[in-house]
């Protein structure tokens, strides 16, 4: 036996204590093959046998690909082998299709108006004085000709009961004189002069009713009362402002159009008004009241009234309002939201024509919740894709599904089937 073979026997014994002295069984390597096993080699290994894991289990469990097909790993169900799989036929795609119809197109306006009381009155006297008597509260409704103020009036009860008086005694001469007139005792001067006191007496009596009816504020239309701030004892002039009487059963609400409005805008067309004061008021349908006669050449607008009611007495003179007027424009093309697409070049729609699809430029005009107003070569009826649409081509074959039926890879169609027959609602709609 040579030395190198009894040499590496040696070696070889040498190992197996050490084998032994360990009591695990385990070789021990050296530090150099420990360190070159990294961890991206685990991982990898890792890796391997978690898609093996998840290959086999879809191939037994008959429901994995409707699992898996959400999360792109669809093919692990049901990918043959490459030259089997060359061997199948394409699917044709499952799409929901929506009928185009027509819809008027909108044209909106939008301005901010302020508000105010259909009626309102500044009260002030005719005449000085002193307040004697405040007979209502501040906020109350009065009705028209219910007493507001009253002023000190002594003087002119006796001025009117003194021309009471005299009108009395004219009208008494005037009765002896056409007596004796009738007699020929006196002459037609003297029955003239008798007549012209007992008039100018009439007159003076009116005048000193009239200043005695001036001591007495009330209110010339029925509404509601604002602040008082007069008590009895103040002294008032025709300058002073006693109140203010608001006739808020309507509000006037007056805004700024544009001047392209002007000839589209009549009396009695109809609007909506939301006051701003309020987060998510409920907005008041009202109507166009008046229309200025010109347009503000700085602004290029002219101004509008419109009236609300208020029946239930919630706004308020001074509120700012939100108006919304539409006015019916042409009919156009109205598909579903979900239909309208979007690539490099803009917007476009899918349309199923003899169960093929075309792709459809369109230009968006009115975007609306439930629908979306174009202009592009549509006409009503023509069948829009709304679901499905996300691999589609130019000229593919596709099979209209109903609104509920998955659109997905797993709802397929073999090639060789004929393609269902369409499938609607009655009202055109479709589920979401």
């Amino acid at each position: 036996m040579s030395r190198h073979t009894i040499s590496l026997c040696r070696t070889r014994l040498h190992s197996v204590r050490r084998i032994g002295e360990t009591g695990k069984g385990q070789t021990l390597l050296p530090a150099s093959r420990k360190a070159r096993m990294k961890p991206s080699r685990q991982i990898a290994t890792a890796l391997v046998l978690a898609i093996a894991g998840a290959a086999a289990w879809a191939r037994l469990d008959p429901g994995a690909q409707a699992r898996l097909e959400p999360l792109g790993l669809g093919w692990l169900a049901g990918a043959p082998a490459a030259e089997h799989q060359a061997d199948l036929p394409m699917g044709i795609p499952s799409v929901v299709a929506e009928p185009v119809r027509l819809a008027a197109v909108a044209d909106q306006m939008t301005a901010i108006g302020d508000g105010r009381a259909f009626r309102s009155v500044t009260l002030r006297p005719e005449v000085s004085g002193r307040v004697v008597a405040v007979p209502v509260a501040s906020g109350v409704r009065v009705a028209a000709g219910e007493v507001i103020l009253s002023l000190d009036d002594e003087v002119q009860r006796i001025a009117l009961e003194r021309a009471r008086l005299v009108r009395e005694d004219a009208q008494t001469a005037l009765e002896r004189i056409e007596r004796l007139h009738a007699s020929g005792t006196t002459n037609e001067i003297q029955l003239i002069a008798a007549r012209l006191t007992v008039e100018t007496a009439e007159l003076e009596l009116r005048d000193a009713a009239h200043a005695l009816e001036q001591r007495t504020i009330r209110a010339p239309i029925a509404g509601h009362v604002g602040l008082l701030d007069l008590d009895i004892g103040d002294q008032v002039s025709s300058a002073t402002d006693i109140t203010v009487i608001d006739d808020r059963s309507r509000i006037l609400v007056e805004f700024r159009m544009p001047e392209r409005f002007a000839g589209r805008v009549r009396a009695g067309d109809v609007l909506t008004a939301t006051t701003l004061s309020v987060m998510g008021a409920e907005a008041a349908e009202g109507t166009v009241h008046a229309i200025d006669n010109r347009v503000d050449p700085a602004s290029r607008s002219f101004r509008v009234q419109g009236e609300i009611g208020n029946e239930d007495d919630r706004f308020r003179s001074g509120m700012a309002f939100r108006i919304d007027m539409r006015f019916p424009g042409e009919d156009l093309p109205a598909v579903p939201p979900l239909a309208v697409q979007w690539n490099a070049a803009g917007s476009y729609v899918w349309v199923v024509r003899g169960n093929v699809v075309e792709r459809v430029a369109i230009r968006i005009l009115q975007r609306d919740a439930d629908r979306v107003l174009v202009q592009a070569a549509l006409v009503p009826g023509d069948l829009v894709v709304s679901e499905g649409s996300q691999t589609l081509r130019p000229g593919q074959q596709v099979h209209i599904a109903p609104p509920d039926a998955p659109t997905t890879a797993a709802s397929r169609v073999p090639a060789g089937t004929a393609p269902a027959t369409e499938t609607r609602r009655a009202d055109g709609g479709r589920d979401i």
